[in-house]
């Protein structure tokens, strides 16, 4: 923390907002981790190394915007009792799409990261770009109204005004798209909607927000994803892949060590987190685990290779045989755990979720075996119910708080 008062002294009146908003958001992660308990504004002085006269300007700033309240008062060892100050969750919300092959997932989260609404619905993700954004865009204004986060003045039959809902009814009765939205609940709150984050199959580049030639939809290839559904929506929009952004969740929630997120789904992928951090590459194309070739006259795979680890584990369930998928994944695993020395393996997705005790079993028995006794512990990821989509909210918390793992999120 001594680099933080360090860099506040020696560039007073430069960049003035920039070192404002950091020092900000350091305080508002200490809120948040602190949970409905709070913390005191000595406390928040003494773990971010600001003075007590910065916390204070902060904390009040914050208070202002309804980012924070009190939540309280503490004994104190001397003097007078201290005021104790938490997170306004409320405050602020972010939704995260999880765009899958055949399926759409839609999550709307508060600051702290709780799920307050969530819509699945069938997706082709092969039906055109057009198609798929307009559907998007449809279910980010559904999980909104379904969450009361849109004004009942503003939702009438047929059409959401704030969203551009066009076609279909939003209410107890009704739906959108001819999916059902549960009626608008009042008194949530109205906090700002900071962005969307998107989670989608890869290749991709993130930092352009344009997908590549996505296994089995090349059609993508190209396609400015990103800008295209912010302008679209009008809202702050960041492009992720999906193991990338269940990792990123899952690096929030536990300790910042190095594991690989394996999952397996309609298609097989990898997150990685390299000591605490999100790693993406030099191209943000890293973690394309599914298309390693293990396997050099085996069956050809839709990214056009022969014998690649998705092919050979995907074909494998669709015959039943769960053995043979976890021995694959397991390969496929052991050989990340030789080439980057990480601490977990971990395993999510839809097949996963379906067998699980049966692919951790067989997963961990082939690492055991390769890995040469290191012990690398396997086991199903503990995240939300929709780890992919409540990550892509993520892509658009984080940056708020400056985490570490997702500084670079921004």
């Amino acid at each position: 923390m001594a680099d933080v008062t360090d860099v506040n002294r020696g560039n007073a009146g430069a960049n003035l907002p920039v070192l404002r908003g950091h020092n900000a958001a350091l305080v508002l992660d200490l809120l948040r981790t602190a949970g409905e308990g709070g913390i005191s504004r000595l406390e928040l002085a003494e773990r971010t190394g600001l003075t007590p006269q910065a916390v204070s300007k902060i904390t009040a700033r914050l208070r202002t915007e309804g980012m924070a309240a009190e939540a309280g008062r503490r004994a104190s060892t001397g003097g007078k009792p201290r005021t104790v100050l938490r997170l306004v969750p409320s405050a602020a919300h972010a939704v995260g799409l999880h765009l899958d092959r055949d399926e759409l997932t839609a999550v709307l989260v508060d600051l702290a990261g709780t799920p307050v609404a969530v819509r699945r619905v069938p997706l082709d993700l092969g039906a055109g770009a057009e198609r798929v954004i307009e559907t998007a865009a449809l279910q980010v204004d559904a999980v909104r109204a379904e969450a009361g986060r849109v004004e009942p003045a503003r939702v009438e039959a047929g059409r959401v005004e704030a969203g551009r809902v066009e076609a279909g009814r939003v209410g107890s009765a009704g739906g959108v798209g001819g999916e059902r939205v549960d009626s608008v609940q009042e008194g949530l709150g109205i906090g700002e909607l900071l962005g969307v984050g998107v989670a989608m199959p890869g290749p991709l580049d993130h930092a352009t927000g344009v997908p590549r030639r996505v296994t089995g939809f090349p059609q993508w290839d190209g396609f400015p994803l990103r800008d295209a559904l912010a302008a679209r929506l009008q809202l702050p929009v960041v492009l992720d892949k999906d193991t990338n952004a269940a990792a990123l969740g899952l690096a929030l929630r536990g300790p910042g060590d190095s594991f690989v997120y394996l999952h397996l789904g309609t298609g097989l992928g990898a997150g990685l987190v390299l000591g605490g951090t999100l790693h993406r590459g030099a191209r943000t194309g890293a973690g394309e685990f599914g298309h390693q070739v293990i396997q050099l006259d085996g069956p050809l795979c839709e990214c056009g290779n022969r014998g690649c680890i998705e092919a050979l584990c995907l074909a494998a369930v669709a015959r039943g045989d769960l053995a043979e998928a976890a021995r694959v994944l397991g390969a496929g695993a052991a050989n990340l755990v030789g080439l980057l020395d990480i601490d977990r393996v971990l395993l999510g997705g839809r097949t996963i979720a379906a067998h699980e005790e049966r692919f951790v079993r067989g997963v961990a028995a082939v690492v055991a075996e390769r890995a040469r006794g290191a012990g690398i512990p396997v086991a199903a990821a503990e995240g939300g119910a929709h780890p992919v989509a409540e990550g892509a909210a993520q892509l658009v918390l984080a940056p708020v708080f400056r985490h570490r793992r997702g500084a670079e999120l921004g």
